[in-house]
């Protein structure tokens, strides 16, 4: 079928079902709605026949949704209405939850419904949520309507009359007030509720060391105990604050934005502290408290790395939030990926976790910076630091498991391991193209040698977002893991378990050594390396389109019209040539 996709931004759930509906083979087209915006114009030019909006901040007009069928894709169960659906579910504790795909109607999110999907909900954040049991609901519900309206027979069920199977309830917007924590009253396990409930927008807005902040992202805390609302330390960026019972991780902030002020973005919690406007106290001076990189199985804390060993396999977690990884993230990352390699395992898994996997440099700590390019540079080569030492790792067999989405470089990080093992709710970006930059990771050796120059040269040029299994069929992935988001890990273990323990690994691995040293005589990795990183010094130049592009991305302004490379026919996959 033709159909038009209709989205406020090209979110994660938006590229998903771009995605998975092209991947079935329908003929898609992708216009981002505002205010004022040509629609209609879009509608007429396409000619759908059906129209799917997977987010929407604002309601389509009547002329549209009266002359062509539009489903809408809501994040809450049966009877469930308002723009606040996910956060009023954590922020109320809720244990299931569901996606309804209804269609546009005069009552917003009361039209007859197409299909729905129940979901579990675990204790994570909203973003978190949204990507992945969010997403895997969605995505049910919106295969099934879109066949039930192909079959031309299904007749969808109104949100009315005595056989509604639930109570209707429409809930308004969760505003700062309802957010709100009380450090002095409320327990962790609240406090914990409501950051989760607004990860990562809007935060919760606090005060803080004299100034107003936005606090993006909770974690509980075991050991560290003060006094209700005091900062008590800091971890990798995170600072850790005092609850009434206990203490919690906040990884981010955001700064609140002053009138007529500049847009504000997250950031680090201890660099956007350090960056406070000035005329504020002194920051006080807290101990930084490193977690070890093997922690034990008992302790509940927060730490963005984590290595474990089962026998033969270790097991090297990374969780940077939004997937950014900045110059310190990658350099602290190598020095971990660097003590893996010196334990006597025969696999290495990385990353594994149920979340992104990476989504390469770190853009917003390159807009805080005082030299912006400067920090781009560094950035891409602490990054170009760490695909390295896994590309010359001989010695064992790498597996790259992603759990989550990645992109940019943090796509290209995991080509650089032996196997790719990814979930099949995830999506992958492999390309650079729309932040204005040529790219680096050593993709243009990592992936042509996988999926074929023709085919890596359609992934880098087209920019659009590839399916896990898409990515199989192409080579990008070895690997397609079947499995709910909170047991992808264990599933993991079990396959690197069988790795590990298979006939013929020894063997693998002396042909992965050979190998590696057939492709260093052929061309050497520093020539890849070294042409890839005069493009991005050129893309790196000040008043280079990437910058402008970087700081719309990251202040998060509005897109004027629909990208070139959404708006055309995206037609079912086809082999290069």
């Amino acid at each position: 079928m033709r159909i038009l996709l209709v989205a406020s931004a090209f979110n994660s759930l938006t590229q998903r079902v771009f995605a998975e509906l092209r991947e079935h083979g329908h003929t898609l087209a992708v216009h981002l709605h505002g205010e004022d915006d040509p629609l209609r114009a879009a509608v007429r030019a396409f000619a759908p026949e059906l129209v799917v909006a997977p987010m929407l901040r604002t309601a389509l007009p009547r002329d549209v949704w009266s002359a062509h069928t539009c489903l809408i894709v809501h994040p809450g169960p049966l009877g469930d209405r308002g723009p606040s659906s996910l956060d009023w579910a954590i922020h109320d504790g809720a244990g299931r939850w569901g996606v309804t795909v209804l269609q546009a109607g005069e009552v917003m999110d009361g039209g007859d419904v197409w299909a729905t999907a129940h979901l579990t909900v675990p204790p994570v954040g909203k973003s978190d949520l949204y990507r992945n049991e969010v997403s895997d609901a969605a995505l049910r519900a919106v295969r099934l309507a879109v066949e039930r309206f192909a079959s031309g027979r299904f007749r969808p069920r109104r949100q009315a009359g005595p056989q509604w199977p639930v109570t209707e309830r429409t809930r308004p917007y969760l505003r700062q007030p309802v957010r709100r924590i009380d450090w002095a009253a409320d327990p962790t396990a609240t406090v914990l509720r409501r950051l989760r409930a607004a990860d990562s927008q809007p935060g919760v807005l606090d005060e803080l060391l004299d100034g107003e902040w936005y606090l993006h992202g909770g974690h509980p805390e075991d050991e560290l105990r003060g006094e209700p609302g005091e900062l008590l330390a800091t971890r990798a960026g995170a600072v850790c604050r005092a609850t009434v019972d206990g203490a919690v991780w906040l990884p981010e902030l955001r700064e609140r934005r002053r009138p007529d002020g500049p847009a504000t973005f997250k950031l680090p919690a201890t660099l956007a502290l350090g960056s406070r406007p000035s005329g504020l106290p002194p920051l006080p001076e807290l101990p930084e408290v490193p977690a070890p990189l093997e922690l034990p199985g008992q302790r509940r804390t927060w730490t963005d790395l984590r290595y474990r060993e089962d026998g033969p396999v270790g097991f090297l977690r990374f969780s940077f939030p939004g997937g950014a990884m900045s110059t310190e993230h990658c350099r602290r990352l190598l020095a971990a990926y660097r003590y893996a390699c010196a334990r006597p395992t025969g696999v290495l898994v990385l990353g594994g976790g149920r979340d992104f996997f990476s989504n390469g440099i770190h853009l917003n700590v390159i807009e805080a910076a005082a030299d912006a390019s400067a920090e781009s540079w560094a950035n891409i080569n602490a990054m170009n630091d760490l695909v390295e030492a896994v590309l010359t790792t001989t010695d064992r067999l790498v597996v790259a498991a992603l759990g989550g989405n990645a992109a940019a470089g943090g796509a290209m990080l995991a080509l650089a391991a032996d196997e790719v093992w990814c979930r099949d709710g995830a999506v992958l970006n492999p390309h650079y193209r729309l932040m204005g930059l040529h790219g680096s990771e050593y993709w243009t050796y990592t992936l042509p040698r996988r999926v074929g120059p023709a085919m890596a040269a359609r992934l880098t040029g087209q920019a659009l977002p590839v399916t896990a299994a898409r990515a199989e069929r192409a080579g990008l992935v070895d690997r397609v893991v079947t499995a709910a988001p909170g047991a992808f890990p264990a599933e993991v273990a079990r396959l690197a378990g069988q790795l590990a323990t298979a006939q013929g690994l020894r063997r693998r691995i002396g042909e992965k050594k050979a190998a590696r040293e057939r492709d260093e005589a052929h061309r050497p990795l520093a020539d890849h390396r070294a042409a890839e990183l005069a493009l991005m010094r050129r893309d790196f130049a000040p008043g280079a389109p990437y910058h402008a592009l970087r700081s719309a991305f990251v202040c998060k302004t509005p897109a004027v019209g629909t990208p070139p490379h959404l708006a055309g026919e995206h037609t079912r996959w086809t082999a290069p040539g």
